[in-house]
């Protein structure tokens, strides 16, 4: 099989975006990172489902603990803050992708959440797919 790019048929609109969060708690997201970065090959983002600027600490030990449940070695290029996340939908994925809205005309055009968002790269034995075959997933946790 070969890996595919994640093709977007359309984007949740704003409501259809604050139903889709009720009750996630976060959304975790690995990609391959570009293949310079040979010591951290994984590229991991985590959308935590708040739209508050969490103190420093609360940061550290969030990620502390993502780290040490999903087997994640230490990160590089740590971002952490509030970020737009528009989220795409097709036909062949079960949920929404998450999508960090970098560009400013992206922002105008795709409907989005606030949320708080650390992204970095890694390395871990937890996500092969992403590392040896080069594939895109995410995964939602909900409230309990």
């Amino acid at each position: 099989m070969q890996a595919k790019p994640i093709k977007t048929e359309q984007y949740l609109s704003k409501s259809e975006i604050a139903k889709h969060l009720e009750k996630v708690e976060y959304i975790l997201m690995a990609t391959p990172a570009p293949e310079h970065f040979k010591e951290t090959p994984i590229h991991f983002t985590i959308f935590l489902n708040t739209d508050e600027q969490l103190p420093k600490d609360i940061q550290d030990a969030v990620l502390e603990k993502f780290l040490d449940e999903n087997s994640i070695g230490a990160p590089a290029e740590l971002m952490s803050q509030l970020m737009p996340v528009g989220f795409a939908k097709n036909k062949e994925q079960e949920s929404p992708m998450p999508m960090l809205l970098v560009k400013p005309e992206d922002q105008r055009t795709i409907p989005y959440a606030v949320m708080h968002v650390m992204d970095f790269l890694a390395d871990s034995t937890a996500f092969d797919e992403a590392k040896k075959k080069h594939l895109t997933g995410w995964s939602y946790a909900y409230e309990s």
